[in-house]
């Protein structure tokens, strides 16, 4: 037998380590690459007008492809037709996570899944085992395709008169990707600030936010069934959480910013305050787009908004955060127990404690991300506690909304930022996963008591 050659035998090798990894690890590593690839892409000559540096390329990757908005160049004028093309890519890949595209490559090749490529899928769409990942994958790409087409189409009845056809219909584009994706990224350098009062923008940008962020497994059952009873538990939870939580944050910041001049309050009549009020509810929720100044923010708005930053989309969509699903589910769950009763109950249906455990994991991972990132950015920089929280919950939820501190932040600081992005991208509990190497085990012990509280 002839031995084989050193080359030949390092890439046997690295293939048999890839195969080998498990979905949480494979999922990290996969925006690991694509996050690498957009750096280099992006250092070309070709995807700027003026030189970059390597962490300003990496940066802008890394937030494109978490889909999370930060940046520490202006879209709009930094990148030339070709880099802003590659941002395109790296926020349709982030968003619908590396996962999916690769199972549907091996799908068309092979005409089958095989049981490990279905893992991954449900790793990378969070969904259980009796999902039926043909039919979500078939699913999550029409419905982004045709959601993206729509949006364009939409923008483009705003833009193309102000651009021309070529220009307006390439910002229509760009904008009804990273919206729906819920990347944030704008061409415009004030964002969507000169759109605060336009009906058109504030319509299609938050109904393309809202339908990638509620995740695809809830557009899936909903297209399935005609009546509302009829949906699964997990919807019914997502579209009164997703409708309350954005009416409670309208009116939060409504009634907050409402004598601000820097915000509400300079703008010209009630009905654009309204349209400020709404869009600003909607895209903390890791979207990153604004249309008022988040740095001219009250201290209470600013704290309210990290929370809805910090709580996310939905599970299985391209919005980061703890999931809406989650914060829901702790809150049924600290009912139940101030009730006093063993399970939460809703609409007629009890929660499994496994469930609950998985909540209560993803929050906490999430929480200690959050008080980490805070406490080395403290180090690494200076400047208003606040302004560096907001930046760092901002980041863990991929939300992409700023006070105005990153792009003066240092290479420790961008750093910290853009593991914070890939953390919260990949998921906290994912991470646990892959660092902790979990297995299970059927030893019991005896159950003792604990003083907490």
């Amino acid at each position: 037998m002839r031995p084989v050659p050193p080359p030949k035998r390092l890439l046997l090798q690295a293939k048999n380590h890839l195969l080998g990894l498990a979905p949480p690890q494979f999922l990290t590593l996969s925006f690991v690459l694509l996050a690498l690839a957009g750096t280099l892409l992006l250092k070309l000559p070709l995807a700027t007008h003026t030189p970059i540096s390597w962490l300003q390329a990496m940066f802008t990757a890394t937030s494109a492809s978490t889909v999370t908005g930060l940046i520490v160049l202006d879209t709009g004028t930094q990148f030339t037709l070709f880099g802003q093309s590659v941002l395109i890519v790296l926020m349709q890949c982030g968003g619908l996570g590396l996962m999916a595209f690769g199972v549907l490559i091996i799908h068309v090749m092979s005409g089958q899944l095989a049981l490990r490529h279905r893992t991954a899928l449900r790793e990378a769409l969070n969904q259980s085992e009796q999902a039926d990942m043909r039919r979500i994958l078939g699913l999550l790409f029409g419905f982004t395709i045709s959601m993206e087409l729509l949006g364009t189409a939409l923008l483009a009845l705003h833009w193309v008169p102000q651009l021309g056809w070529s220009r307006g219909l390439f910002y229509s584009f760009f904008h009804a990707i990273s919206a729906f994706n819920n990347a944030g990224f704008s061409l415009q350098s004030d964002n969507l600030a000169s759109n605060v009062g336009d009906p058109l923008i504030n319509i299609v940008i938050t109904g393309l936010l809202i339908s990638g962020g509620i995740g695809f497994v809830v557009v899936a059952d909903m297209l399935g069934k005609s009546r509302f009873r009829d949906y699964s538990l997990h919807t019914k939870l997502m579209l009164i959480g997703t409708l309350a939580l954005n009416l409670i944050a309208m009116l939060v910041i409504l009634v907050l910013e409402y004598g601000n001049p820097a915000t509400l309050g300079g703008l010209s009549s009630f009905s654009t305050k309204l349209w400020a009020a709404w869009f600003q509810a909607v895209t903390p929720r890791t979207a990153g787009f604004n249309t008022i100044d988040i740095q001219a923010l009250l201290p209470a708005t600013a704290f309210f908004i990290m929370g809805l930053m910090f709580i996310g989309g939905g599970s299985g969509s391209t919005a980061s955060g703890i999931k809406l699903s989650t914060f829901m589910v702790l809150l049924l769950a600290t009912r139940a127990f101030l009730r006093q009763r063993q399970h939460p109950v809703v609409f007629g249906r009890s929660l499994d404690s496994n469930v609950i455990l998985r909540a209560l994991a993803i929050t906490v991972i999430s929480l200690f991300c959050v008080i980490t990132g805070t406490l080395l950015l403290t180090i690494t920089e200076k400047g208003p506690f606040l302004d560096l929280a907001f930046e760092v919950v901002s980041a863990f939820g991929t939300a992409g909304l700023s006070r105005g501190l990153t792009a003066d932040l240092s290479m420790a600081g961008q750093c910290v930022i853009m593991l914070l992005m890939l953390i919260g991208r990949v998921g906290p509990l994912t991470l646990a996963f892959t660092l902790a190497n979990p297995h299970s085990t059927r030893i019991k012990y005896p159950v003792r008591q604990v003083n907490i509280g």
